[in-house]
């Protein structure tokens, strides 16, 4: 038994002489309040050690706006003879994203040595509920200020015009003291987009759930959804300073302001799409969803042949007008005719697009003769109706005088000479007896006219090789006719966005229509297939270079990302320059 004892004795003293250096480690590392949280709510995290350090350092804190801090505390206590020392650094921060977070290393000295702690991580999902507490000052934000999205049609057609409004609403005793900040702005990615560009924002007085409230209308949006069945919109979150009075007043008796740093946020809206309906749909039903008018105009019926005139195919009112191709003008095949340059003027307000899209044909004749025009149609479906729409254009007869006939007769005319006198004969005698004269040789072989002309060919050749290559050398080459004449190309899609290059908006939306233009009429990509993948495949399986493909992909994002993020005069005139640039390459190559 006494063996036994000493041998545990033996034991302890040897865990105790093994483990009492660890008991005296220096410890640095950062806790935090919780490893997943909603955007709307707060973190706090603490560095904490267990020694007093000095020269800490704080992370940078990616990811997360600092709302308090840093605090710092110190706690030395002492239990039972032995000393318990801690020191923090307290931090308060709200995330600015969602997504997995990473709070980096902090830093302090202590005994001379460099200590750092582990990066942590966190998971920052959407705005959640709150516990409300009623003697808490969010508890009194939130009750009197709200972020809303006011929908004009929850269960539209396809490609219907949708309105999103974003509306904040607050109320006594809440006041704003700055304009508030996104934290996260929906994409509406099944959609085509168009944001309503807002002057000033201004406090106007209305009504919500039947009550008084001040409201900002933050954001306007007009939609025409791209895709049928449930579709998501993502909701809008701002970041909100508001000011609430308290019991506590200045030395002039004013009510002192607190300020509070409020997360407000629409939450997720849901649209259900409805599919345009097959009965009754006509053949040629190209996508058309609006109101509209159809015209099919030419500028002259009357000219001389190889004169010119204009057909212009024309849609105004009020619809998907960016979204859908006109009709085809059908002529007959002895007219000889130019690629269609498109034009449009439509303007985007809360009524969804406006204006007018046309096609203008120039047609060159080559004979003189009378050619109809038959009347084409314009199919569109009209959503207040719920009925499709047909309209037909009316026919035209063009004249075209003074030209070689498009038909001529190679019948030779009768002549005395050709005319058999007996009506029973069918064909002439074969005359026996030649009458053939003997050629003269002193009047031609070795005259003046004989070596003239013997000598004749040799001289035009040493003449006409020199005068070719005189000529050939004034020539431009075909390559650069070809540049030329892309280059041309491209100025012709790109006019639109050159005459708004000063007004930023319309310019990268002329210059995003001129891009989809240039796709549909040389690859024959519909406007529903327009995505990065297809453009990629369809441009590299036509032999485009990556480069260049990848170009063309960037510049297009560069229209879509200018929506939402200011731009400088130099950068809008350089997507310009490239846009030139990269239409002139993708057309020598198709």
């Amino acid at each position: 038994m006494r063996k036994r004892i000493l041998i545990r004795v033996f034991w302890f003293l040897l865990l105790g002489l093994i483990f009492t250096p660890l008991w005296g480690q220096v410890s640095f590392e950062a806790r935090v309040s919780k490893k997943k949280l909603g955007l709307n709510e707060r973190l706090r995290v603490d560095f904490v050690m267990n020694q007093n350090g000095d020269n800490f350092t704080p992370p940078k804190f990616d990811g997360f706006r600092i709302m308090g801090g840093p605090n710092q505390s110190i706690s030395n206590s002492y239990i039972n003879g032995k000393r318990s020392f801690s020191k923090s650094f307290t931090y308060f921060l709200s995330p600015m994203r969602k997504g997995q977070l990473t709070i980096q290393q902090a830093t302090v000295q202590m005994e001379g040595e460099i200590y750092k702690t582990t990066p942590v991580r966190v998971q920052v999902t959407e705005a959640v509920a709150v516990p409300k507490d009623p003697n808490s000052v969010e508890y009194l934000v939130e009750q009197n200020m709200h972020l809303v999205t006011e929908v004009s049609n929850l269960n539209p057609y396809l490609n219907e015009r949708v309105t999103i409004l974003y509306k904040l609403y607050f109320r006594n005793p809440v006041k704003i003291s700055e304009a508030p900040r996104e934290l996260e702005s929906p994409k509406f990615v099944d959609f085509w987009s168009q944001n309503i560009k807002i002057p000033q924002l201004r406090i106007e007085q209305d009504t919500y759930k039947g009550e008084p409230y001040n409201v900002v209308v933050w954001r306007k949006t007009v939609l025409y959804p791209q895709k049928t069945g449930k579709l998501a919109l993502e909701p809008l979150t701002l970041n909100v300073l508001a000011e609430l009075p308290t019991n506590r007043r200045d030395f002039f008796g004013d009510r002192i302001m607190r300020t509070v740093n409020k997360v407000v946020t629409t939450g997720q809206t849901n649209l259900q799409v409805k599919p345009l309906p097959i009965q009754g749909q006509p053949e040629d039903f190209s996508g058309a969803v609006g109101d509209f008018n159809f015209d099919v105009l030419l500028n002259k019926t009357s000219l001389k042949a190889s004169e010119s005139f204009q057909a212009r195919i024309k849609v105004t009112g009020t619809g998907n007008l960016k979204l859908f191709d006109l009709p085809k003008l059908r002529l007959p095949n002895t007219l000889e005719v130019y690629e269609p340059e498109h034009e449009e003027d439509v303007k985007v307000n809360l009524k969804g697009m406006q204006g007018l899209i046309q096609d203008n044909y120039t047609i060159v004749p080559q004979y003189q003769g009378k050619y109809p025009i038959a009347p084409i149609s314009f199919s569109y479906f009209n959503p207040k109706t719920g009925t499709y729409a047909r309209i037909l254009s009316k026919d035209f007869i063009v004249n075209v005088f003074e030209g070689p006939l498009a038909q001529t007769s190679s019948t030779p005319k009768p002549s005395a000479t050709n005319i058999i006198n007996s009506p029973n004969a069918k064909f002439g005698f074969i005359q026996l007896q030649a009458d053939w004269q003997p050629i003269d040789k002193s009047s031609f072989w070795g005259s003046r006219l004989y070596y003239l002309l013997l000598m004749l060919p040799i001289v035009l050749l040493l003449i006409g090789i020199p005068l070719l290559r005189w000529i050939a050398g004034r020539r431009p080459d075909a390559l650069s006719q070809k540049q030329k004449a892309a280059s041309r190309l491209a100025r012709k899609y790109l006019g639109t966005a050159k005459k708004t290059i000063g007004d930023k908006s319309r310019f990268y939306e002329a210059l995003e229509a001129a891009l989809h233009n240039y796709l549909r009429a040389k690859l024959k990509i519909e406007t529903q297939d327009f995505n990065k993948d297809k453009i990629i495949a369809t441009l590299l399986d036509r032999g485009i270079a990556t480069e260049t493909t990848n170009d063309f992909v960037q510049l297009l994002q560069n229209c879509e990302k200018a929506r939402f993020a200011p731009s400088s005069e130099v950068q809008i005139n350089q997507d310009y320059q490239n846009a030139v640039r990269i239409i002139t390459q993708l057309d020598r190559k198709l």
